[in-house]
């Protein structure tokens, strides 16, 4: 049975840690090595972990550099050949790592295989549900996301990659999944395998700003690097705007509706049809600076009735 490592890092995440952790302890799958990477949280959260101390196969908790070194450090202690991380806000839901599992080895080209994800708020309650597609080097590059809980990895992918850069702290998942495109196929399945938790302390909302940069730093990187510069030419103008359409949407999920219209106008002069493809970004904006955010509420709660059945 092939073994699968999975880590969480976690930095005073006591309210939702628990929840992550008998995610993965409670998975059908019988070869999981689980890791808890802990940033020295003050908030309870080590005692949570203790509660499960005997079921971890390593776990620390100390100071470190952001997530993305929790992560490699977790990842370089594992000895599974199949990698995943679990962010300590977000969960599996049953039977993911097993399915996984099957899903590579039913496609043994593919260096990753990611499922749909649910969108969840503090209750659990399901906000949202994703459901991505087939995904290449030119959509990545394009920054088309996929649903970093439901991912799991080769460790020769994840390895010939260079793991995951400690310099960022946004998108580091997705600049790892453009490394790892070069090695092999990323592999979809239409199956909902984790949900990632929206809430007032996360990332998406309290760092909102920091995403469209890391977006364009991105960018620069692939533009520095001789073989991806050379799928990045012919896409290039298409690219940039789709930076500056994730700078929009983050800049609107972290409350800043002004800001992210411009953001959607940057995309909008730069290559027309990438703006207009997300056209709802800018409504939405819209009608938050025009004090209509009511509006906007309304359709989110119709579609909130609409996901409750």
């Amino acid at each position: 049975m092939t073994l699968v490592s999975i880590v969480t890092p976690s930095f005073n995440q006591a309210a939702f840690l628990g929840q992550a952790m008998r995610s993965v302890l409670e998975q059908d799958y019988g070869a999981i090595e689980y890791i808890v990477v802990d940033g020295g949280s003050t908030d309870g959260s080590v005692e949570i972990i203790r509660q499960h101390a005997d079921h971890l196969a390593w776990w620390t908790s100390e100071p470190d550099a952001g997530q993305a070194e929790a992560i490699n450090k977790g990842l370089e202690r594992g000895r599974g050949d199949v990698l995943a991380w679990l962010n300590s806000d977000d969960f599996y839901l049953p039977q993911a790592v097993s399915a996984a599992v099957r899903a590579l080895e039913a496609h043994p080209s593919a260096v990753l295989v990611y499922g749909n994800i649910q969108a969840v708020d503090e209750h659990n309650r399901v906000i949202n549900s994703l459901r991505y597609g087939s995904s290449s080097l030119e959509s990545l590059l394009c920054f088309q996301i996929i649903g970093q809980p439901a991912v799991f990895m080769r460790r020769s992918a994840f390895e010939a990659a260079g793991g995951l850069d400690i310099r960022l702290h946004f998108l580091l998942d997705h600049q790892l999944w453009i490394k790892m495109a070069r090695h092999g196929l990323l592999q979809h399945v239409d199956e909902t395998w984790a949900a990632a938790r929206h809430h007032a302390g996360a990332k998406n909302r309290s760092g909102a700003g920091q995403f469209g940069r890391e977006a364009f730093q991105i960018l620069d990187w692939v533009s520095q690097d001789p073989d991806l510069a050379a799928a990045l030419r012919p896409i290039a103008s298409r690219a940039r705007a789709s930076a500056h359409r994730v700078d929009a949407r983050y800049l609107l999920d972290g409350g800043q509706p002004s800001a992210a219209l411009s953001a959607w106008m940057r995309a909008l002069r730069v290559h027309p049809p990438t703006a207009l493809s997300r056209l709802n970004l800018a409504g939405s904006a819209l009608l938050e600076v025009l004090g209509l955010g009511a509006l906007r509420t309304s359709v989110l709660r119709a579609r909130q009735r609409r996901l409750d059945g």
